[in-house]
């Protein structure tokens, strides 16, 4: 029989990682971090991508959840595929099970949180969710989106799933109760906040402060860092960032953001605060993306 592990909230997690910088050019294409016997965090390397994605791999007893799958789909640059196969087998060699599926859903749907769903779609047991907002209202049962909550269960391990749009329309935010740890994807990180809709993130951030001021958090992370020790984010397109701040944030951060965007809600433009910064517009965005566009052409001279 199998064994069944009890998930039991308030697990301490192991938050003290210096993560890869890009500075190394040896630097392995991912790094592996275990915050703990359950729950485990990927960074893709700054070296193959300047977004430098983290992925979230949980395990629970009937199967185990992939939160997003980076950015890149060769598997010889990105082998994410590899690396969860391995921990995954790990992870059954402790816990053996004669059946054990995993679920591969997403933050939201910009292509460096999707584009290594191709690595998974031939995987035996999995299910990869689509990252459209149709088919993740679907699949959660989300129906009156954004609004209400659900919560996707791996098998003792149960998980919060909270609607988040603001900076993409079909985002969510993960609340995993085991370990106290909310995943807020690009919603809130030591970064740049790139707003579309400011009234659905206003909504969100609400939610999300909620839970923050209930207790119900004990540390956030979200899928960037973009933040040097001293405050300062790094310029567009990177590949190095020395210094980063941690991207494990505390739950405070969560009402920072609330106020923050609430303060700002009505004056579009780029608003700096402290560990984040908000871009408050969806002309702010395409104007990074043609900045960014034209640096890449100039690198290419």
């Amino acid at each position: 029989m199998d064994d069944q592990i009890a998930f039991a909230a308030g697990t301490p997690l192991d938050l003290d990682v210096t993560w890869n910088d890009g500075t190394d050019p040896q630097e392995p294409p991912a790094q592996v971090h275990h915050l703990d016997d359950h729950s485990v965090v990927i960074r893709q390397s700054l070296r193959t991508s300047a977004e430098a994605p983290f992925v979230v791999l949980l395990f629970g007893n009937d199967r185990a959840l992939l939160l997003d799958t980076g950015d890149g789909s060769d598997p010889e640059v990105w082998p994410l595929r590899q690396i969860v196969d391995g921990l995954v087998n790990d992870w059954l060699e402790k816990h053996p099970r004669e059946i054990y599926g995993l679920l591969v859903v997403h933050t939201h749907g910009h292509a460096d949180h999707t584009a290594g769903d191709v690595l998974f779609v031939d995987r035996a047991g999995t299910e990869v969710v689509g990252a459209e907002v149709e088919e993740v209202k679907e699949f959660f049962g989300l129906h009156d989106w954004p609004n209400g909550s659900t919560t996707v269960d791996l098998g003792g391990r149960r998980l919060l799933v909270i609607p988040s749009p603001g900076h993409h329309e079909s985002a969510i935010s993960v609340l995993d109760p085991y370990s106290g740890l909310l995943f807020s994807g690009d919603t809130v990180y030591p970064g740049r906040l790139y707003v579309k809709d400011m009234p659905a993130f206003l909504a969100t951030m609400d939610r999300l402060g909620a839970l923050a001021e209930a207790g119900d958090v004990s540390h956030v992370l979200g899928c960037h860092i973009e933040l040097d020790r001293n405050g300062r984010d790094y310029p567009l397109g990177v590949h190095k960032h020395p210094e980063e701040v941690s991207p494990f944030m505390s739950s405070d951060l969560l009402v920072a953001v609330r106020d923050a965007a609430w303060n700002v809600a009505d004056d579009p433009g780029i608003h700096r605060f402290d560990g984040f910064v908000i871009y408050n517009g969806s002309r702010i965005r395409d104007q990074v993306r043609l900045l960014l566009r034209s640096w890449r052409s100039r690198l290419r001279r």
